[in-house]
């Protein structure tokens, strides 16, 4: 049998947040009625495609903010991807949210259609920073959301939590981690603030309201990683963590080279050894879905070489790093061969164990810098 994952656009919010250039805006009733109905059609469309010895593994349903939607339209969604695919009985079904989006009606609706992983935005505990980067929800209320998807049977839920935030200060941080870790979250994806073009946070750097400051943004990388230590977790990715076998099993396919399909607007899929993504604008998806026009865009087959180098970066995002012995497999060739100035130029920035490459301590702090050598 084939693995397959499946990701799930929902581009649609309450307010966009000012540090995000996902593909998302604001919602009318009439858009979302009309996107999820072509949604479906997209979908069924894409089912006769797959083989009957392909099952799907994970599903990720994400957005903007699924969650911020009638839950009818996910129960829907999920009611079609069964009938058009062959699902694993033990699928992983993640669903990302907002604290200020969901009650425990529709957290009830989603464990009814399957979902067993929710991912829950907080970014930080303070309401002030809450409200200075553009939140809806204030720390109260994710404490209560958080209460409610326990109490209702959520035991895999994910925390995402931002660092180096404008005015963001070491004890700031330290709280964040600290009470989230009380609640006993299964999952913390930690993310170093990264401005990006086109976001409110961007342009009030652009004119100088604020910088970011580097030393105190590893200052607060190390602290995350000292401390969730300490409290049981195991970093398995350069930002991830969680509880003992509670890795984000979608997350993996993808850096793990996997295959999946993304459906929805804007999203990207790696299929049968091609890489494409969908139409980004919403009036242009849908018109031609209506119209049964193709809505995939730059569909192109990766060549071997980049493939290569998509095994590497992404592989070495992994803190148990990349296998020489998986690679010789897939390719056929000897990574310390193919690699081997590289790998020497980096000696300080990567461990080699056996025939094991992973990033060093020092290679976490300047990952970027580790990827982009081994791009040729």
């Amino acid at each position: 049998m084939k693995d397959l994952s499946l990701y799930i656009h929902i581009p649609f919010c309450i307010q966009k947040c000012y540090y995000c250039d996902f593909l998302s805006f604001t919602m009318d009733e009439e858009t979302v009625d009309l996107y999820f109905e072509n949604l479906v059609k997209e979908i069924e469309g894409y089912g006769s495609m797959v083989n009957e010895d392909t099952v799907v593994r994970t599903i990720f349903i994400g957005g903007g903010t699924p969650t911020c939607v009638d839950s009818k339209y996910i129960l829907q969604i999920l009611k079609v991807i069964r009938t058009r695919f062959v699902v694993d009985p033990h699928v992983e079904i993640s669903i990302e949210s907002n604290p200020a989006t969901f009650d425990v009606t529709k957290l009830l609706d989603y464990k009814k259609a399957g979902i067993n992983r929710l991912s829950m935005g907080l970014q930080c505990w303070q309401d002030d920073l809450l409200k200075s980067i553009g939140r809806i929800h204030t720390q109260e209320e994710f404490v209560r959301s958080f209460l409610e998807a326990k109490a209702v049977g959520f035991e895999n839920i994910n925390v995402d939590l931002i660092f180096g935030l404008p005015n963001q200060t070491m004890d700031n941080w330290k709280e964040t981690l600290q009470e989230v870790c009380k609640l006993e979250p299964s999952h913390l994806s930690c993310y170093s603030l990264k401005l990006e073009k086109g976001t409110e946070l961007y342009r009030r750097a652009q004119v100088n309201q604020f910088v970011l400051d580097e030393e105190l943004d590893r200052q607060m990388y190390h602290y995350t990683l000292d401390t969730l230590y300490d409290k049981g977790y195991l970093q398995y990715e350069i930002s991830n963590f969680s509880k003992p076998d509670m890795e984000c099993k979608h997350n993996l396919v993808y850096w793990e080279l996997g295959d999946y399909i993304g459906f929805g607007l804007g999203a990207h899929s790696y299929f049968n050894g091609f890489r494409y993504n969908n139409e980004e604008k919403i009036k242009s998806y849908i018109s031609h879905l209506q119209q049964n026009k193709a809505i995939v865009k730059d569909k192109n087959l990766v060549s071997r070489e980049h493939i290569k180098e998509e095994f590497i970066f992404l592989g070495l995002r992994k803190t148990k790093g990349i296998d020489g012995v998986t690679y010789e497999k897939l390719f056929h060739q000897n990574i310390f061969e193919d690699f081997k100035d590289e790998i020497e130029k980096l000696d300080d920035y990567i461990i080699v164990d056996g025939g094991n490459i992973r990033l060093s301590k020092k290679g976490l702090d300047f990952a970027n810098y580790v990827f982009m050598n081994f791009l040729k």
